[in-house]
């Protein structure tokens, strides 16, 4: 693609802009098995007026599942199905990353004093089942019957960990709730409204715009007197939560829809201009209302939805820039199968951490520590990225 041509119906920057933010996802992740590390890779505190690397990331990824929604979509368009169909898979993915959003966020509060098992092992069955249920098997007849029966072993094992499950205090132990429902419970919720928009608005600019200034004031009416009246309307569509999470989605999905509607009569270099354009007034949002509320993960302030919106923005700005326009992608082969399969990317780390655990490995202090431990998660995260590319060529890969 050269700076004069046509845009493309398929964005490979996409994938790669996917697979470097779960590169980052693995390694902040990580951050929590090393000493001495500077504060700036971190959370911030909800009192606190900042925002680290760790506080940039998930926004980052929300806006990627915005940028695949319309694609998605048409494709299956393309193949045939209708809205009804279409409905219901945006249903089906919803409830799969709600069901093990809510296992998640209860492993964290697992006791094993109070279950049968070890929470270690609790963690392990609980990705296998996962495994199980949302697997690519094969498409062949002969093993349809092999595949559903592995798929109701696996949700078997899930209502097993639920009857078998205590958390929070040993003494006075309680069972699974929904919580947060987790980093895969939001993106859910946040897939769930934001494809709802985009069939609602479809590939109009205006349309989905709109949706996104919605969510974008829905995040500022918890703040600003001026903007009350939306309060009232979060009684009635409650899994909007504060409106940050599908602001930053949706955000994806017009950075999409304005490249599909433009595809025919558009030069690429214009598609960056009006990325930049974007992230440029979401960074001025983002610090014109800091003065306010400050940056704020925690509490999701106003301020903290427009600076990683607007760094997203710039982000896809430049991986689109620098894959499709100039056509480097070699440089992004090793990370490659954390774009294809992200999540059984995301849940491998839960099998590694528990097999360290139970068998008591781990690594010494001063390979934890400072400079010499950031390199250490570095290789960690391309280490259990080159493992999913692994599994993969053994047939395991989650789809959902």
């Amino acid at each position: 693609m050269t700076n004069t041509s046509p845009l493309a119906s398929r964005l490979d920057s996409i994938d790669i802009f996917r697979a470097f933010t779960m590169f980052l996802m693995i390694f902040v992740n990580d951050l929590w098995t090393l000493e001495q590390i500077p504060e700036w890779l971190k959370h911030s505190a909800a009192a606190d007026d900042a925002m680290g690397l760790s506080d940039v990331v998930f926004p980052g990824f929300l806006f990627i599942v915005g940028l695949s929604i319309p694609f998605a979509i048409a494709n299956r368009k393309t193949k045939g199905d209708h809205l009804k169909t279409i409905l219901w898979h945006i249903l089906e993915r919803t409830f799969a990353l709600l069901l093990m959003g809510i296992y998640i966020v209860n492993l964290e509060n697992a006791v094993s004093e109070g279950m049968v098992v070890s929470k270690y092992v609790w963690e392990i069955l609980m990705v296998i089942a996962f495994l199980l249920i949302w697997n690519v098997y094969p498409k062949k007849d002969s093993g349809k019957t092999l595949y559903i029966i592995l798929k109701l072993f696996g949700y078997t094992i899930l209502v097993v960990l639920a009857v078998i499950y205590k958390g929070g205090d040993a003494s006075n132990p309680s069972w699974m709730g929904t919580h947060w429902y987790g980093i895969l419970g939001l993106i859910g919720w946040s897939y769930l409204l934001c494809a709802l928009g985009y069939l609602l608005a479809g590939d109009r600019v205006v349309g989905v715009i709109g949706v996104w200034l919605f969510f974008v004031l829905f995040n500022l009416a918890q703040f600003s007197g001026v903007l009350s009246f939306l309060d009232d309307v979060r009684r009635y569509v409650w899994i909007v939560g504060g409106g940050s999470m599908p602001a930053f989605t949706m955000g994806g999905v017009v950075a999409s829809v304005i490249y599909r509607s433009r595809s025919g009569n558009f030069k690429a270099s214009w598609f960056v201009a009006i990325l930049l354009l974007l992230s440029f007034l979401s960074l001025v949002y983002g610090f014109g209302t800091r003065p306010f509320w400050g940056i704020s993960k925690i509490r999701a302030t106003p301020a903290w939805v427009g600076i990683c919106s607007g760094i997203s923005f710039a982000a896809f700005a430049f991986f689109f820039w620098l894959v499709d326009i100039q056509k480097k992608k070699q440089w992004a082969a090793i990370i490659r199968p954390a774009g294809t399969a992200t999540l059984t990317c995301y849940l491998i780390p839960y099998l590694w951490y528990a097999a360290g655990a139970l068998l008591g490995i781990g690594l010494p202090l001063f390979l934890r520590t400072g400079m010499t431990g950031l390199v250490k998660s570095m290789l960690f995260s391309i280490l259990i990225i080159v493992l999913t590319g692994f599994v993969n060529r053994l047939g395991i890969r989650l789809k959902i």
